[in-house]
């Protein structure tokens, strides 16, 4: 049995969404303002806390419907939904899901639970102010609570084909249920994103997290001691001799009191006219592992106490004793469904420590029967240590858009399947590359792909030139404050084509022009494409060029010669709103061939000048000598490492000033991306 399905309709952002479910762990990612907290907000609210909706809980296109709303308005329309689908089979106990299934057919292997918060329009009608003024802002601030109906529905839409939900055509069919009934069925846990951890500026104000946290640990543990439930006969022993301790504690510090405060006591009965006046010793266990006891680490003669603990230790320390009291809580009720909502557990760590939380969390959740664990996060390092199969990506294509939410795995899948023969390859390599490299782009507003390890050393400068020259201070931001993701994919850029499309991120790609010109072999009679000048070329090497920009078969020798003449002149379109590529075009009465061709071409004075300087160059002697414009063939000669160039073509600029020209095929480029 589990949850298999999760439909919200008309909750802030998330209008009309749909959420699949795994079995175990299901991974919601997505840019900022898309949606996460508003989903873990909705879940706990229907299921933990109905009496805390409001009129901002509303989404903004059904506002005006709300203010405006009379006797002919239709409030079923505008009510705040949840929907949770339950799946299960013959193997499972279903006397407690029986109460939600309406229907004992054995071919049935679903059920649905609909949570409702629905404006009671009769009782808001009679108070509600005739003037628009007030009619508006009473209901901004007085819509909650009493003006709002939250109900619980089980419903069976086994056979339903209608495009309208089952719940609005079919309300007479709906079976109201007690909120008792659902937490039987279900214990939801929820560890949120504002945890309460504290640095050592917190310290001095008393805040102990770890400490805290501790005696709820202890508390339930005490508790369920005390009743002889969940703990086991060690934990059971070890409670009952430190209640024991504690006793004997009482007893001596008792005796000590009565001496300490004899004449007190005393003076105080004679006073007063009181009978037998004592102070006596009192120690609850769970009080003092509260206010004198303290989580430290390293050896106890010379440790260090939690709030030398840097913000991202104390977080996971945390979060794993919160895991732990869930674990319990779970055990205790032992539901039919579990679920636990872990909200962005990467604040305040470290990359490498979101890698091993990652690693550990899927582990502890695994070890919890029953249970269904739904995860938020920011963090590309946590993306990438999960399953493809268990992220839903939260898609926001605009601000006037409302959110969607897609199976990563299923939908993305599919649309490789769509590129042929060779789409299952490039998925493949899609699945690798971005576990190991890149799931930042799920984060991602812009994307820019290059070539290789020059451009990755260079980028920056280029971006910072970019921004003084284009980029006006006082109007808008640089493309260096933008929420960019660089990735150096090499000539496999066209592999990422459906995943842009999927997620929605605008991604320039910096490339070359890779030209080859075809040569018949006279002794074998093959064909083969050498590399060549530009001048001199028929074809180009570059797979991402050809389809981007939709080259037709070679072999169709007339209109492959048209599309490479395009290519050459910058006249071929992707027809790609979200994409451009840049590679590239004549300048300055030159077209080169690749990045350090362009670079050279249009820089040659400086090289010449900063010749004995740069590095990773050879055959300086052919620099004075060179005339002309073969710049192929000059930095073919010239050229030797290529990432030592950069790195020095890098440093001369950031440290000796050196202006360099940046070549216009990547200014524009730029130019493109920050405009957009």
């Amino acid at each position: 049995m589990h949850i298999e399905q999760i439909k919200i309709e008309n909750f802030r952002l998330l209008q009309n969404c749909c959420l699949d479910m795994r079995e175990k762990t299901t991974l919601l990612v997505g840019k900022n303002n898309t949606g996460k907290t508003s989903f873990a907000v909705l879940l706990e609210r229907f299921l933990e806390r109905p009496d805390h909706f409001s009129y901002t809980d509303f989404p903004i296109p059904i506002r005006q419907k709300i203010l405006s709303i009379d006797d002919d308005t239709n409030v079923q329309e505008l009510a705040i939904r949840l929907v949770l689908r339950i799946a299960y089979d013959e193997n499972d106990n279903l006397a407690i899901l029986s109460e939600f299934m309406l229907d004992l057919d054995p071919a049935r292997r679903h059920t649905n639970i609909l949570f409702e918060c629905c404006i009671d329009k009769k009782k808001l009608l009679t108070v509600l102010p005739t003037d628009s003024k007030e009619r508006k802002k009473f209901i901004e601030n007085n819509l909650s609570g009493k003006f709002l109906d939250v109900r619980i529905y089980a419903f069976d839409d086994f056979g339903h084909a209608e495009e309208a939900p089952y719940y609005l055509t079919h309300r007479d069919q709906l079976e109201e249920k007690e909120r008792s009934e659902v937490r039987a069925l279900l214990n939801f846990q929820v560890i949120h994103a504002r945890r309460n951890v504290a640095s050592s500026e917190d310290f001095g104000r008393g805040a102990k997290p770890l400490s805290t946290i501790s005696t709820r640990f202890f508390r339930k543990r005490d508790i369920e001691a005390e009743n002889d439930d969940e703990t086991t006969g060690a934990e059971a022993e070890s409670i009952e001799k430190l209640r024991s301790m504690l006793a004997s504690i009482d007893d001596q510090l008792g005796e000590q009191y009565a001496q300490v405060f004899g004449g007190f006591l005393k003076s105080s009965r004679d006073f007063l006219g009181l009978g037998d006046l004592k102070v006596v010793s009192n120690i609850q266990s769970q009080s003092l592992i509260e206010t004198s006891s303290q989580v430290i680490y390293g050896e106890t003669d010379n440790f260090l106490p939690e709030h030398h603990s840097g913000l991202g230790y104390l977080n996971i320390l945390y979060l794993l004793l919160q895991i732990e009291l869930c674990r319990d809580d779970f055990a205790r009720r032992n539901a039919p469904l579990n679920l636990l909502l872990i909200e962005e557990p990467e604040a305040h760590t470290h990359p490498q420590m979101q890698y091993v939380f990652a690693d550990k969390i899927h582990g502890l959740i695994s070890q919890i029967p029953n249970l269904q664990a739904l995860l938020t996060t920011h963090s590309s390092h946590i993306v990438s240590k999960s399953n493809f199969e268990d992220i839903r990506y939260l898609s926001r294509p605009s601000l006037a858009e409302p959110v969607t939410i897609k199976n990563f795995h299923t939908d993305l899948s599919a649309r490789y399947e769509e590129l042929g023969a060779d789409g299952a390859a490039l998925f493949q390599f899609l699945k690798q590359y971005l576990t190991i490299n890149s799931a930042e782009l799920f984060f991602a507003s812009k994307a820019i792909f290059i070539e290789g390890t020059t451009e990755r050393i260079l980028l920056p400068l280029f971006i910072e030139m970019h921004d003084k020259e284009n980029v006006d201070e006082t109007t808008e931001s640089g493309l260096s404050s933008q929420n960019i993701s660089v990735l150096e994919v090499g000539a496999n850029a066209r592999a990422f084509a459906p995943f842009l499309e999927f997620i929605g991120v605008r991604t320039l790609v910096i490339t070359d022009i890779d030209t080859t010109k075809s040569i018949v072999s006279e002794k074998t009679g093959k064909t083969s494409y050498p590399a060549c000048p530009v001048a001199e070329s028929s074809h180009t090497s570059n797979e991402t060029l050809k389809h981007f920009l939709s080259a037709p078969d070679p072999k169709e020798e007339k209109d492959f010669s048209d599309w490479h003449k395009r290519l050459v002149d910058g006249a071929a379109s992707s027809g790609e709103g979200q994409i451009e590529l840049a590679y590239q075009l004549a300048e300055d009465g030159y077209h080169a061939r690749s990045f350090e061709d362009a670079f050279i071409s249009i820089n040659l004075d400086k090289v010449k000048a900063r010749k004995d300087t740069l590095a990773g160059l050879k055959n300086r002697d052919t620099l004075e000598e060179f005339s002309g414009n073969d710049y192929y063939s000059l930095t073919a000669q010239i050229l030797g490492k290529k990432s030592d160039f950069a790195g020095s073509v890098l440093y001369l600029a950031l440290v000796e000033g050196e202006s360099w020209r940046v070549p216009k095929y990547i200014m524009d480029g730029l130019k493109w991306i920050h405009k957009n």
